[in-house]
């Protein structure tokens, strides 16, 4: 019985180590559920301090989904007639007022010529208890989230400039988003978000990535971002990416303990690269 156990505790641990170093066993919804099921990444999200944003520049809309339901999301129009949208995905604990806080700021900060999107990848629920995040990040199945990813897609239309940005959760749906959106992609953010490792996909993308990293995130490893940039390389695409000294989330929107510092800055390398490419 006991080593029948200490093979399934070593089996189980191969397994997640296996995860983090290669990333490339399955879909990024099953990276992260195996990320969700460890307590260290759990602790490593702080609750939020409870946030209500006060005067929303935007409103939650519904759009039709190719698997016949409907996606919800939070959209801010833009200030005048625009063909630029950018979609924003959420953190850990789904589509929350600072997520919508942060649209909102995008949008001031991009000079209100954009259309914002953030579309809710937890069909609803939101949270501020670390481990029931988790549970909605495992629930989250990848053909549901590209769904709803395809329908803010129509939403924007055919004729859309694609942008989008993410954190943790969001931020590999970002460079996701940017795939689906083939020719339309113009421009992807991701903070420490987990990347794509199938190189005929990767040969795929249509646009340039600013990838933000911390050099002491134990799930999104140093190695893991140089894998990355090493597979961009050989796509032929364009990667720019900055580290930190930091750890995961350390510039998550929501995250009380965010590095002010660091934060800023790459806040100010995001807007840099997304005007550079906005019209």
């Amino acid at each position: 019985m006991k080593s029948s156990f200490l093979l399934m505790a070593a089996l189980f641990y191969c397994t997640l180590s296996n995860a983090q170093t290669s990333m490339s066993c399955c879909s990024p919804t099953q990276r992260f559920a195996l990320f969700a099921s460890n307590v260290q990444f759990i602790k490593a999200h702080t609750a939020p301090l409870p946030f209500v944003l006060a005067d929303p520049k935007g409103k939650m809309i519904h759009f039709k989904t190719p698997d016949g339901r409907t996606g919800d999301g939070y959209f801010v129009k833009s200030l005048k007639p625009s063909e630029n949208y950018l979609l924003v995905f959420q953190e850990y604990w789904g589509l929350n007022d600072y997520i919508k806080g942060m649209c909102d700021q995008l949008q001031r900060d991009l000079g209100g010529n954009i259309n914002i999107i953030a579309p809710d990848l937890y069909d609803g629920k939101v949270t501020s208890n670390p481990e029931t995040a988790g549970q909605y990040m495992q629930e989250v199945r990848d053909s549901r989230a590209r769904a709803i990813i395809n329908g803010a897609l129509n939403f924007a239309g055919k004729q859309a400039k694609i942008y989008t940005i993410g954190w943790c959760f969001g931020g590999g749906w970002s460079l996701q988003a940017s795939l689906m959106a083939g020719s339309r992609a113009d421009g992807c953010v991701m903070y420490y978000g987990l990347p794509e490792k199938n190189m005929d996909v990767l040969k795929t993308l249509h646009c340039k990535v600013l990838g933000i990293f911390a050099n002491e995130d134990g799930w999104i490893t140093p190695q893991v971002v140089d894998e990355f940039v090493a597979d961009m390389k050989k796509a032929g695409k364009t990667l720019i990416v900055h580290r930190y000294d930091a750890t995961h989330a350390f510039a998550n929107p929501s995250n009380p303990h965010h590095n002010e510092a660091d934060t800023k800055s790459a806040y100010a390398y995001t807007l840099q690269f997304l005007k550079s490419r906005i019209e």
